[in-house]
Formats: structure tokens, sequence, C-alpha cells
């Protein structure tokens, strides 16, 4: 009896255990579900994939300086090379990773940095090439202060045997020259739109999302670019078709992301050429009321303008001259319908130029 007792029990437990590991799964961000587990893995970036590979083979490892867009592979890239190095159980101990938008300050790179890479590396697992050293991985790099960046130089060349650096960042130019003259510097470029679309495709179909073509070339879209951001916008999405029949459609992705509608854009377009100052007013506050961001109508207003054959290359390049200070404004913190209200008049200035 004791012995049916106690199998029941441990019945019991695994149906337990395995339901709590379902609803874990069901937790994870497809983001991260999705993650390259292995450098093959990593979509696009043919280039940095040959290189890197080979330094897998060869175990001889420089220290590297990824750059590029937001949502191209970086961190995904270097996480998924760190894996196929140390193993999943070495890896724990063999690789720091650091945000350094978080973690930017020189303090962190006295202490945290400096005692991970000079510490002595752990025992390898052998069934992976496991070299004699250890990586630190500083992402957003960009972010760090300069006396920060300037202090890991040292770093970096006392302790390169026994440690390599992984520097990851969207703006190269934040990097000081000393520090990435130090590295082997990889561009990431952004998915093409194929590509792009292809890999959301496979997550919508792996997740079970009725997607028409059109809604996943939506996401693909207004990402911009962004495959992390086209799949987050694909998790929020498939919340609106969960538990219905409904495919998941274009206009659905577009209102969903905050896309503003193209007639309300060109309608705005129009009032450059042919509105006086208390209807350019209206239109803003109607805007402000509906609750779209200012740096959003700039985007797309932008893109507008740009195709406008009826505006002179002068003209496209005073607007673009002026959104640029206008972005810088509404990014330090500026009102939006005073910084909108203004563009919107100087513009019309402009385009009633002869």
């Amino acid at each position: 009896m004791d012995f049916f007792n106690r199998a029941k029990g441990e019945a019991v437990a695994k149906s337990s255990k395995a339901g709590e590991d379902e609803a874990d799964e069901r937790l994870v961000p497809w983001v991260e579900k999705y993650r390259p587990k292995n450098i093959d893995d990593v979509a696009a970036q043919e280039q940095v994939v040959q290189v890197l590979r080979k330094s897998l083979e060869t175990k001889n490892l420089p220290h590297l300086l990824f750059y590029g867009p937001p949502g191209t592979g970086k961190t995904s890239t270097i996480l998924a090379l760190t894996r196929d190095m140390y193993g999943p159980v070495a890896c724990k101990s063999r690789v720091l990773e650091l945000n350094a938008s978080d973690e930017r300050g020189i303090a962190v790179i006295r202490e945290k940095v400096k005692n991970f890479a000079r510490s002595v590396v752990t025992t390898a697992d052998k069934d992976y090439p496991s070299p004699p050293y250890k990586i630190i991985i500083l992402d957003e790099a960009d972010s760090m202060t300069t006396d920060a960046q300037a202090a890991l130089r040292r770093i970096m060349e006392k302790y390169s045997r026994i440690t390599r650096f992984c520097l990851v960042c969207n703006y190269v130019s934040r990097i000081i020259e000393p520090l990435a003259s130090r590295c082997s510097k990889f561009r990431f470029k952004s998915l093409p739109r194929e590509q792009a679309v292809a890999q959301v495709q496979k997550v919508a179909r792996l997740e079970n999302v009725p997607c028409g073509d059109d809604a996943i070339e939506a996401l693909v879209d207004c990402a911009e670019g962004d495959l992390r951001r086209a799949i987050m916008s694909l998790q929020s999405a498939s919340r609106i078709v969960q538990g219905s029949r409904a495919k998941l459609e274009k206009h659905m992705v577009m209102e969903m992301v905050g896309v503003i509608p193209p007639l309300v854009i060109q309608r705005l377009r129009g009032l450059w050429t042919d509105a006086d100052c208390q209807q350019i007013q209206d239109a803003v506050n109607g805007l402000v009321l509906d609750g779209y961001p200012a740096s959003r109508v700039l985007a797309q207003l932008h893109d507008l303008a740009m195709d406008d054959q009826q505006l002179s290359s002068l003209q496209k390049s005073k607007l673009a001259t002026m959104m640029a200070a206008v972005d810088k404004a509404l990014c330090d913190g500026a009102d939006e319908e005073l910084q909108l209200l203004d563009f919107m008049l100087q513009a019309s200035s402009i385009a009633q130029q002869a």
C-alpha cells in the first residue's frame, strides 16, 4: 500500500512540475524564447558569423566591438558564441555580462570588471572548445562614461591573456578611440526585409498566431529594421486574436503599434501650403488630444516630405534640419504640443517659399 501511495505521490509531483514548466514557458517573452542558441542560428550577419566560426575553430578570439542599429542581433550573437565556446554549464562561470547603461561608472570597472578579469580561469567542459580565457560582455557600452572607458583600456591590456572583452553598442562614435583600436570591429546591418518577414512568420507559425501576409509585413515595416521590436509587437498583437477565429490583419497591427493613419499625415502636409495659423493650431491640438506622439508625427511627416515632388531640394533640406532640431528638443523633454505647433508654422513658411 505504501508503494502505491509513494508512486501516486511521485506521479502527482511530476505532473505538477510539468505544469509549472509549461506555465514558465508561456511567461517567457518570445524575443528570449527564440533568441539564437548557437552561432549557426544567427540570421543575416553572414560575414560576422563566418569570422566568429573561424575564431571558434582556432580558439583565437580577439577583443570584439559589435556596433549597429538596435534589434540586429549583436547581443544574441556574442551569447550564442559563448554557448558554443564553453557550453551551458561552464558558460555561467566563464562569462560576465553587464549592461553598461545601468553600470557605467568607473567604480564598476574598477571593482566588478577588474575582479572578474583577473580571476583564475575555471575548469572547462571537455565537450566544447573552451579556450583558456574568460569573456566579459559590456552591453550598451556607448553609455559608459569617458573615465570608465579610459579605465577599461588598461584592464584590457593587463589581463588580455586570461580575459577577452566584447563591447556592444549602437553608436561606435561614442567609444573612445584608444578603446576601439584594441578591438576587432564588426558592423551589424539591419536585416533585409525578406529575412525579417521570414523570421516573424516563423515565430507566428510556432506560436500558432493566425496572421495575414499583410499583417506580417506591417509588423516588419513598423519595426524599421528592428527584429526584436517586430517580434515583441507580434506577441502583443497575438492577444487581439487570442481565443477567436479571426486573423491578425494589417489595420490591427497599425493601430496597436501607434502608426498614425496616412490620411491624417496627408492632411497635415496639406496645411503647409493652404492654411492659416488658426487651422494649423486646431490640427495640432487635435493630434495631441488623440494621443499621437509628436516623434511619430515627425517621422511620418519626414517620409512624406522627402518623397514630395512639389518641394525643392533646398526646401527638403530646411525641413529636415528643422525636424532634427525639434526631435532633439523632444528628447530633452520639451512640450510636445508647442514643439509640433512651432514646427508646423515654420514648415508652412518654408513650403510657401518660391
